[in-house]
């Protein structure tokens, strides 16, 4: 007990929220640093589409987005596209990655920094490779639980796309 009285209770950290909440929304910010790095003429294939608003960003922009409707990790997409950009729930982050492997086609998954971490992942990363976008600041994630903001760092875990380093860290821009 240190130097506190007996008496004197010690205060207990929890995270601000132990409901399990996968469902964030990426504001538009955060697809900016991975614009250079996809050809305007793919087709997108949003794997965690939700409510759209990844989508959404990129829609905008002239590209075709599709995904809607669809589970990733059960449905296979025999519907033709170029490439994979998603914000997955994190709970299932490993499946999305062994999933976009599988498919072989490039992809840029929005992953907080400690996707690093773990066996399986880096057994992943090591087989097929893996390069990294990573922002300068915290992406405000949006959910329903808080207005917006993240306790954590993000970055584009990208596969097959022409990234000119393995690690690239990018200043944010609003």
């Amino acid at each position: 007990m240190g130097s506190r009285d007996k008496g004197s209770e010690m205060k207990k950290l929890t995270p601000q929220s132990s409901k399990k909440n996968d469902e964030v929304s990426t504001p538009e910010c955060a697809v900016i640093p991975l614009l250079p790095y996809i050809n305007p003429e793919w087709t997108i294939y949003e794997a965690a589409y939700g409510k759209g608003i990844l989508a959404s960003h990129f829609i905008k922009r002239g590209f075709k987005v599709i995904g809607e409707g669809r589970d990733f990790l059960k449905d296979y997409m025999d519907e033709p596209f170029d490439c994979i950009i998603t914000n997955p729930p994190y709970s299932l982050k490993f499946e999305f990655l062994r999933t976009c492997y599988d498919y072989g086609k490039p992809f840029a998954m929005l992953l907080p920094l400690t996707a690093l971490e773990g066996t399986n992942r880096q057994k992943l990363f090591k087989e097929h490779g893996i390069s990294l976008i990573i922002p300068d600041k915290r992406i405000n994630f949006i959910n329903s639980e808080y207005k917006s903001g993240s306790y954590f760092m993000s970055a584009w875990y990208c596969y097959k796309l022409p990234i000119p380093q393995q690690i690239n860290f990018v200043e944010m821009k609003k």
